[in-house]
């Protein structure tokens, strides 16, 4: 947690475009500077030049306007100029100290406190500046009107009659409120925070895909897992029928139908791509049971199991080939290894806002190895992709022989 809260605002390189799913304004040549991120070097230079352009074109309007009247070119081109001054650092004091401040790579927190701070501290540098500038301005105009042939006094008494006095107040909180609170950085620290915003949502989306991607490559293996049927499983079941043919026909018979009947609930779910990924628990207890009636045949009665689950359970989802692989190992390391009849336990419950299956048996125990290999590193990896942390698979040993291993997953989340 403490890591996410001081996640650094370097993770979007201030020098690179923004994604696409994050940029907004379009492609036109005015607002391409938007591709970049929020007081970035980019972005302000190319908001500075397109403020600059129209602040430039504003100031040669004016300057026209100027020499119209009875004003000096050299006092016309002065205003201007600090027209031009003025208002292009009410635009840019606040945006250029709140760049300044992004890249100084601070935690995210620490970033966004320095970029309002900076972003004040630049609007009243700007206020400053402009009243600073329009000072100048009025001395520069007093001074030509002086020349010119108006009544200078006439024009200083309107001026300081409370009308003027209403109307210039009035102007000046209008001044203030669009230019520096706006353009000075208003809207650039909206535009910040709905980018900080946008981003976040692309990550948790680009998070969202990379899941999904490892979700289905992991679907992909596991339906090529299922297309598989092992070789030695099917050899060593129809040995056994082979050996049973002259010695029990009957039990030869018996087998060769649950061979049938296991094979006939698996292959038709293979060549539906989709179906295969998907699976009840009630699905995957019926299969666990045909495969142990197939071991029972093939041991001549010396495998006893049991299957216990509540109805409503059965029909819940439940990812395939996790438990049916249990019950191999079970069979591999646990029964065929100890002389003389074993037992297997399948037993579902929920608790816990869980869903618990376990898989036990009374054969040769834990030996070392076992635990890890391919089928159960698969069944992790299952679990880990498909639930996260929500999910587990515990394999403990009993003391007097025997293995137990049980599978939690989350009751709410459908496989």
């Amino acid at each position: 947690m403490a890591e996410g809260l001081r996640m650094r605002s370097d993770s979007v390189a201030l020098r690179q475009p923004l994604p696409d799913d994050v940029v907004v304004g379009g492609d036109f040549l005015w607002t391409r500077y938007r591709r970049y991120p929020v007081f970035s070097a980019p972005w302000l230079a190319g908001r500075t030049l397109l403020f600059g352009s129209v602040i430039l074109g504003f100031s040669l309007l004016t300057l026209l306007g100027t020499l119209i009247g009875p004003v000096s070119l050299a006092g016309a081109f002065a205003a201007s100029a600090y027209m031009f001054g003025a208002f292009l650092l009410m635009t840019t004091a606040g945006p250029l100290l709140a760049t300044c401040a992004r890249h100084l790579r601070l935690p995210l927190r620490r970033e966004r406190t320095c970029v309002v701070l900076s972003l004040c501290i630049g609007i009243a540098w700007s206020y400053l500046a402009d009243r600073w500038a329009s000072t100048r301005i009025d001395a520069f105009m007093v001074a030509e009107m002086g020349k010119a042939p108006y009544d200078l006094e006439a024009v200083r008494a309107h001026y300081a009659s409370g009308a003027a006095r209403s109307g210039a107040i009035a102007i000046q909180l209008l001044t203030a409120v669009c230019i520096y609170g706006l353009l000075g950085g208003g809207t650039a620290l909206r535009a910040y925070f709905g980018e900080q915003r946008r981003l976040a949502e692309s990550r948790h989306r680009l998070e969202l895909a990379t899941v999904q991607a490892h979700k289905r490559e992991s679907d992909l293996r596991l339906g090529a897992l299922q297309a598989q049927v092992e070789p030695h499983f099917l050899f060593n079941t129809l040995a056994s029928v082979r050996a049973l043919v002259r010695q029990d026909p009957l039990r030869a018979e018996a087998t060769l139908d649950a061979l049938v009947d296991y094979l006939r609930a698996t292959i038709p779910r293979l060549r539906d791509g989709e179906a295969a990924l998907r699976s009840t628990l009630g699905e995957q207890l019926d299969l666990c049971t045909r495969y142990l009636e197939l071991m029972r045949l093939r041991t001549a009665d010396r495998l006893r199991y049991t299957v216990e689950s509540d109805a409503e359970l059965r029909a819940l989802p439940y990812p395939p080939l996790l438990l049916i692989t249990l019950v191999e190992n079970a069979v591999k390391h646990g029964i065929e290894p100890k002389p003389g009849a074993g037992r297997i336990a399948i037993r579902a419950w929920r608790a816990d806002a869980s869903l618990h299956v376990s898989v036990s048996d009374d054969g040769a125990g834990l030996q070392p190895g076992v635990g890890s290999g391919m089928g159960l590193a698969n069944v992790r990896d299952q679990l880990a992709t498909r639930f996260g942390p929500r999910a587990s698979l515990r394999l403990t040993g009993a003391a007097g022989g025997g293995a137990h291993a049980e599978i939690r997953t989350p009751l709410e989340v459908s496989a």
